[in-house]
């Protein structure tokens, strides 16, 4: 079998937000669990070669014409979310924005098969596209390999480990207070962050955020796309509490998930939502709301808010932040959650769903 994983993501600014991580892992995960399959990494602009048995589109964008209008191969698409058409209030489309999109649905409805990444999603990609639940696969995904605990194992320890001084560094580097509410993330309608920054205001505790739109200032302020983050930057300038860090590397990424007292990922709606994944295997004690999929993500291991209700969110964080038996209750069930979740297993799903495609076309 010869397939075809279309890599243009990683051509753009995708590269650095969940879709270029998903088809970075996915690509590794491949290679090297299923190594007998000849592939051809391609990007649109590459003709592709007349061999090949299937394509995979690891992205989606509803509003974006990403699907090829004539079908020559067998084709898998992977549909992350499809949240700008769940909140259309939110996220309006236009009039080319329509238009492209109901392009986007004939060609997706045209695929062969599509891989999803939650429950949640499946059965809006079901009710939104107009596909046979059949044709839809959930493939989980999972925090990379580096996101891990590495606070020393005895904070009596005589002399300092290498983690340790590394921790004590990112502290300083970044001024960080002593113990902080975490979020990492985009600034989205469905991130549902002004409802996180009004939470932390009414309890008086600090929030580190992480994300490049945070401090991105070359952006249409007056498209209702944007509307949230005038929100929060505005509401970040006028808070002494609340420190924006923009986009950071992985490894400094890992350090904050440590040095954090909870993680709290508000969001009302996701596709899969990594960071929850991504906090749970770093030992950080997770917050989440029980809209969409994060129930999938979070399982028993999470502290759950209404997504809907600021003093509920509010309440959730200054229970998990004023006790330290809750912190490290849902740190030790954060890791036995985040082991359920592999790049092993997203790929054997995803090759289930080649072979199923590729053996249905026979």
């Amino acid at each position: 079998m010869k397939v075809a994983l279309d890599i243009s993501p990683l051509q753009s600014g995708h590269k650095i937000r969940g879709v270029g991580f998903y088809l970075l892992n996915l690509k590794k995960a491949l290679l090297q669990y299923f190594p007998e399959i000849e592939y051809q990494f391609f990007t649109q602009r590459n003709a592709l070669d007349t061999s090949v048995d299937l394509v995979h589109y690891p992205y989606f964008d509803p509003f974006s014409l990403s699907l090829p209008f004539v079908k020559k191969y067998a084709t898998v698409v992977t549909v992350h979310d499809l949240t700008p058409l769940i909140f259309p209030e939110h996220f309006p489309s236009g009039l080319k924005g329509s238009l492209k999109w109901q392009l986007q649905r004939f060609n997706l409805q045209k695929a062969d098969g599509i891989l999803t990444d939650s429950e949640a999603s499946k059965r809006d990609i079901e009710r939104l596209v107009g596909v046979s639940n059949n044709k839809i696969s959930v493939a989980y995904l999972a925090a990379g390999e580096e996101f891990r605990v590495i606070k020393s194992s005895s904070h009596q320890a005589i002399e300092q480990t290498r983690e340790d001084i590394q921790l004590a560094d990112l502290k300083t580097r970044y001024n960080l207070p002593e113990e902080f509410v975490l979020y990492v993330g985009d600034v989205t309608w469905n991130k549902n962050l002004p409802r996180l920054l009004h939470a932390v205001k009414e309890i008086d505790v600090p929030l580190v955020m992480v994300g490049k739109s945070l401090v991105a200032t070359d952006f249409d302020k007056e498209n209702k796309w944007n509307k949230d983050l005038v929100e929060v930057q505005k509401l970040a300038r006028h808070n002494k509490n609340i420190i924006t860090l923009g986009f950071l590397a992985t490894d400094d990424l890992v350090g904050l998930y440590n040095l954090a007292t909870v993680f709290v990922f508000p969001s009302i709606y996701e596709g899969f939502g990594l960071p929850i994944l991504e906090a749970m295997q770093s030992g950080c004690p997770v917050i989440i709301s029980r809209e969409g999929c994060m129930p999938e993500v979070g399982g028993e291991a999470a502290y759950y808010f209404d997504g809907y209700n600021t003093d509920s969110l509010a309440k959730a964080i200054k229970r998990i932040f004023t006790s330290k038996k809750l912190q490290e209750e849902l740190s030790k069930k954060g890791l036995e959650q985040a082991k359920k979740f592999s790049w092993k297993k997203t790929a054997e799903e995803t090759m289930r769903v080649y072979k199923k495609v590729i053996g249905d076309r026979l």
